[in-house]
């Protein structure tokens, strides 16, 4: 029990650390593609910014929390855990590696029906509620936050250019570069307080497996686990991802690029605190900032590109699912 519960933990540092690694190019991408900040500076202020979130999260936390699943106590429960965190980690390596964004939250969770299935298919108790969960947390969320980020990033260009018309465009541009390091900060801080209660929930669903706390309780460390290690990540950032993003996507200027950070710092905001609902801020600010670039004169969006990254979402919670299955399967007779 205590080795598993051990594992469950060091393999949960893992995923956060990988969370803020590869996250971390949805709040830097644009501010430095645009020269509104340097790299050291825009991966320093979103490290702090990204923590920031992480620790105001715990207020969500529960509420997240309370949304999922149960987890079987014991040793079914811990290696049910592992599994999915390892499928996880590594398929956001393999993305990482490609260059291509991705959810972490889609993959956790997907992995997590993937282990749940496996536990049913040898008998053991799988997890209560979680096909419910792959639904409404993960399916649409991923039809619908991308379309509705496109929409807004697409539309917020109008009012912005309306208030600019009069100015001239050195000016402007210098003006949102200004900008764009609040947005940008705005925009870690909602990845925070979004993909911090994610390692929250799942060391606290361990601790409740294991008999070490109560359900309901959240120790003090477990939150400041989470939010250093969200930092570290960050600090060491995801340069392959942040110039699929900044570079290889979409050509905007300064106006569009705070325009999207804008949008997709406001729905993880409201996703987070009004829905309680777990969006990816990979998938809101990427939907932001084609939708935002797309609003121009002359074509900026790169269509092989925005296919290959389309096609790694849809294909997250089937390849997760099945890694989870396979890691739950291999990992059984710990049990």
């Amino acid at each position: 029990m205590v080795f598993l519960l051990s594992a469950v933990i060091a393999t949960a540092a893992v995923f956060a650390f990988l969370n803020g690694f590869r996250d971390a190019s949805s709040a830097v991408a644009l501010s430095v593609r645009t020269r509104a900040l340097t790299p050291s500076i825009a991966v320093l202020l979103a490290a702090v910014f990204n923590c920031l979130g992480a620790l105001s999260s715990v207020a969500l936390t529960a509420a997240f929390a309370n949304r999922l699943f149960t987890v079987p106590p014991g040793n079914n429960g811990l290696i049910l855990l592992l599994a999915a965190l390892i499928g996880a980690i590594l398929w956001g390596i393999y993305l990482w590696w490609r260059g291509y964004p991705s959810s972490s939250t889609h993959a956790l969770i997907s992995a997590l029906v993937g282990a749940s299935l496996g536990s049913a298919l040898i008998g053991e108790p799988p997890l209560q509620g979680i096909n419910t969960t792959m639904v409404t947390l993960v399916l649409l969320p991923l039809l619908v936050s991308p379309i509705v980020a496109f929409i807004l990033g697409f539309a917020a260009v109008y009012p912005t250019s309306w208030a600019a018309r009069n100015t001239a465009p050195h000016r402007v541009n210098r003006r949102t570069r200004q900008l764009q390091s609040v947005a940008g900060a705005a925009v870690a801080f909602g990845h925070g307080l979004q993909d911090g209660q994610r390692t929250t929930a799942v060391v606290l669903f361990a601790l409740v497996a294991a008999g070490t706390i109560g359900a309901g309780d959240i120790p003090l460390w477990v939150p400041i686990f989470t939010a250093v290690l969200l930092a570290a990540g960050t600090l060491f950032g995801g340069w392959r991802i942040s110039y699929t993003l900044g570079h290889r996507l979409v050509r905007i200027d300064p106006m569009r690029g705070f325009v999207a950070q804008l949008v997709g710092a406001g729905l993880l905001f409201i996703g987070a605190i009004g829905l309680h609902m777990p969006l990816s801020t990979t998938h809101t600010v990427t939907a932001a900032i084609t939708g935002a670039g797309a609003n121009q004169r002359f074509a900026s969006t790169n269509a092989r590109v925005l296919l290959r990254i389309a096609g790694a979402w849809i294909a997250t919670p089937v390849v997760c699912l099945a890694l989870g299955a396979v890691f739950f399967l291999a990992l059984s007779p710990l049990a």
